[in-house]
């Protein structure tokens, strides 16, 4: 089988220039690099493209390319063996890890965010207010100051990795050469030995303590918000600032009032008089007790609305207002003038074929059960 164009393997043509062929070759090197692609023909694919990096990339080789062809005898795969260095190793390297540099362990590193959920009433909610918190976290030995070495010694250098934390592994592979890296195992990652280890830390240059915080609820929080209380987080290693804290809100259902963003709800019982006539009522709300006029006629389920009477935003964008439904309550017990006048009112009304039910509620299930 005849051998594709090293031109068109890697998409250029024969001006393009070194840094041009590298790109290209690049591109498909990690697009059919064997560790990324699973598919059945990446790694013919991958090896394609490697042959013809190898050969256009080296100005002899691509010269004499440019003369020959494929029937060069000095041309084939080139580098495939044993003494390969996998198509220059450190850029297949670099693509997948970064560029191939070492995080140094000793960098200074922010700390780790820590979360609390902080359970509020619903008026706690709308109000906001000042409280302090206690939470578990870590914190700087003092014995050490986060060293975790006995006081008056010091961590020495990892001699195994250098203070890396890392060490590289060469193995040979059918591509080539192949350096891996894993974590150095005398100083777990951390590139340095402890051999006197602080008493109080056990050399891990943190303690668990119990920290009082103070907090602002905003007014206007909703359940499941969250605020963040900036530094006040899990402490930095080796001298980074300290992680955040988020502080969850949970809210308590109110058994009166209930919330739909800044908006509030709540159910007003009138009577059937107080509807037909119309009244003037007081209703609750968040802010203490206001009238509200019921018009003469109103139907039970109207909604009546309180303009700025529900809860301040959170971001500080207005007021929601306060709505009220009115549900109209019928009597349960009548004694017989009420009944009476209610029959008038009927007679009037022209509902004086008002079939009146005497029996309960049970009297008409024992009827159901036996047919009637």
């Amino acid at each position: 089988m005849s051998k594709r164009d090293y031109y068109e393997t890697l998409g250029v043509d024969k001006d393009s220039s070194t840094d041009e062929i590298k790109k290209a070759y690049r591109k498909l090197a990690r697009k059919y690099h064997p560790d990324v692609n699973k598919a059945d023909d990446a790694e013919e694919k991958f090896k394609e493209v490697k042959e013809a990096y190898d050969v256009l990339s080296d100005p002899q080789k691509k010269s004499n390319y440019d003369r020959f062809g494929h029937a060069d005898p000095n041309q084939g795969f080139g580098g495939a063996g044993a003494g390969a260095d996998f198509g220059g190793f450190s850029d297949i390297f670099d693509m997948f890890f970064g560029g191939g540099g070492r995080r140094d362990p000793n960098a200074p590193r922010q700390g780790a965010d820590l979360q609390y959920t902080m359970t509020l009433s619903f008026k706690e909610a709308a109000f906001g207010k000042e409280t302090e918190i206690e939470i578990p976290r870590e914190e700087n030995c003092d014995t050490c100051s986060g060293s975790g070495a006995k006081p008056g010694t010091s961590p020495e250098t990892c001699t195994t990795c250098g203070g890396s934390g890392q060490l590289n592994i060469e193995q040979n592979t059918p591509f080539g050469r192949v350096v891996n890296r894993r974590v150095c195992d005398r100083c777990q990652g951390s590139g340095q030995i402890i051999k006197d280890k602080c008493r109080t830390c056990g050399g891990d240059g943190k303690i668990q303590k119990n920290k009082k915080i103070s907090i602002r609820v905003p007014e206007g929080v909703d359940h499941g918000q969250r605020i963040r209380v900036a530094g006040q987080g899990e402490p930095g290693v080796n001298g980074g600032p300290n992680g955040d804290l988020y502080v969850v809100f949970s809210v308590r259902p109110h058994e009166f009032f209930e919330r739909d963003g800044d908006d509030v709800f709540c159910e007003m019982p009138i009577t059937f008089v107080q509807a037909a006539l119309g009244d003037e009522i007081e209703v609750p709300t968040l802010r203490g007790k206001v009238k509200l006029k019921v018009p003469a006629g109103t139907q039970t389920g109207t909604s009546f609305r309180l303009r700025g009477k529900g809860i301040a935003n959170v971001h500080g964008r207005g007021q929601g207002d306060q709505h009220i439904v009115v549900r109209i309550i019928t009597p349960k017990k009548l004694d017989e003038r009420q009944k009476e006048l209610l029959r008038e009112f009927a007679a009037t009304s022209g509902d004086d074929q008002v079939d009146e039910q005497h029996h309960n509620f049970f009297d008409k299930v024992k009827r159901a059960f036996k047919g009637e």
